[in-house]
This record gives structure tokens, sequence and C-alpha cells, in this order.
């Protein structure tokens, strides 16, 4: 429901404004929330049996073909921040890490699209609907790339478990 009623240019330009500062107050919380939040056997985070190891976002929405140009979010806070992009090392501490802060991308990108409903304050409801397209535009392939990347890493810490079983 509007409330406060703007020029059109000032909606604009408040929408331009709005949405930065919820998406880096969003990735702010999630970043300095503990690991402890993000572990994979959360019921929010655990791989879901229809997941089959990521197959179906793969073969649903190819995304092997287009992750690689999502932008890495980890990078941008230099002394928090985990790359994810491409794994540098396939140590256990490294996949754990991974897994981890995997989780954390993706609460952060399910929470960015939450606050769609904000610009209902100061826009008409039409542009409430593009808020909520435009958040799930810009959320949702992040998410898919999580849920794909988790089971896989998942499956390599398992080989590599076994084969120290096997060594032993």
């Amino acid at each position: 429901m509007q409330i406060i009623f703007l020029l059109d240019e000032q909606t604009i330009i408040l929408c331009f404004i709005v949405w930065p500062v919820l998406q880096v107050g969003i990735a702010l919380i999630c970043i300095y929330m503990p690991d402890r939040y993000f572990s994979t056997y959360i019921f929010f985070f655990r791989a879901r049996r229809f997941e089959q190891g990521g197959q179906p976002f793969d073969r649903i929405f190819k995304v092997i073909r287009w992750k690689h140009l999502l932008p890495d979010g980890g990078m941008i806070w230099k002394k928090r921040g985990f790359r994810k992009k491409k794994l540098d090392s396939f140590t256990d501490d490294n996949l754990n890490r991974f897994l981890v802060e995997s989780a954390r991308g993706e609460l952060t990108h399910w929470l960015a699209i939450l606050p769609f409903w904000i610009f209902g304050f100061f826009a008409p409801v039409r542009v409430i609907c593009y808020m909520l397209l435009y958040a799930l535009f810009i959320n949702m392939p992040c998410i898919i790339a999580q849920r794909y990347n988790r089971p896989r890493v998942h499956k390599l810490l398992h080989r590599a478990e076994a084969r120290r079983k096997l060594s032993e």
C-alpha cells in the first residue's frame, strides 16, 4: 500500500538507491553470521531427493553452460569472503569451507528476494510486481547454481573419505 507519493523520476531514483542498500545490507548480515548456521545438514540447505545430486538443475536449466558467468560475491569481501567460482584446492578443509560458503550464498540470495514488497510504500502496485520479477531474475540463477554445486562437492568429500578408509 503506497503511503509515500513521489514524482515518477523520484520513485525511479529511489528504487535504484534502495535495491543496492538492501542487497549490501543482507549480504553483510549473512557474511557476519557464524558458520554454524550454514551446515549443509540443516534442513534448509540439505540436498533433496528430487535434486538427484544436482542433475535436474543441469538438465532443466543447463547450469553448466552459464554458471561461469555468475559473479562471485565472495571476492568482494576480502577478509571474510571465499572464492567459489573455481576451487583451487580439493582438500577436505577447502571443500567443507566451500559447502558452508555455498549455503551462505544461497541464504543471501533467498533473503535478497524478500524485500521486493518494500517498494510498495513509495511506488504503485505494478512496480511491486516488477520488483519481484527483478529480484527473482537476479537471484534465482545464483540459488540454482548453489543447489547444483553443493551435492557435487558432497560427492567429492564422500569419495575422498571412502579412499582414505580403503587405504587404512
